[in-house]
């Protein structure tokens, strides 16, 4: 394996999955910073985001949020236990007795709602650093690839 740092390497020597999980983490910890007075962090904001919007006018299930979050539903309960404790949302009913589906509370939509306005700073925070070309050449390329790795694009 070379000792070359990943920028010095031909590209196709470069790790992808590498390259992503770098830019992943920096990209959430900027998010993070960003929404931090919001009392959400960006996975959070995606989930509360996503289920305010439910499917079709109505609550989205929590197999149906993770569908749409491409996660797992393991993953997504432990993060909705977070929420939930939070009082941000709560788990109702849904059409059969066996599924959830989940609804913000009034103190989730006005987190929420805060947390909206940073989050437009943040994607402001990116361009500025990043440059609109890039990140528009970026969004491009992960709505390219995201449906072709089995992935639904958001």
């Amino acid at each position: 394996m070379s000792t070359a740092s990943p920028s010095e390497r031909a590209p196709r020597e470069r790790c992808n999955c590498f390259l992503i999980r770098s830019l992943s983490r920096k990209i959430t910890q900027l998010y993070d910073d960003v929404l931090a007075p919001s009392g959400l962090r960006g996975t959070q904001f995606s989930l509360m985001l996503t289920a305010r919007k439910g499917l079709d006018g109505a609550p989205a299930s929590v197999s149906a949020l993770a569908d749409r979050l491409n996660t797992d539903r393991t993953t997504l309960t432990r993060n909705l236990r977070i929420l939930q404790a939070a009082g941000h949302i709560e788990l109702v009913a849904g059409r059969d007795a066996r599924s959830k589906c989940v609804q913000l509370t009034p103190a989730g939509e006005a987190a929420l709602s805060h947390a909206q306005t940073l989050w437009r700073e943040a994607q402001r925070e990116v361009r500025t650093r990043c440059g609109d070309d890039t990140v528009d050449q970026f969004q491009q390329l992960a709505l390219t690839m995201l449906p072709r790795l089995g992935e639904v694009a958001a």
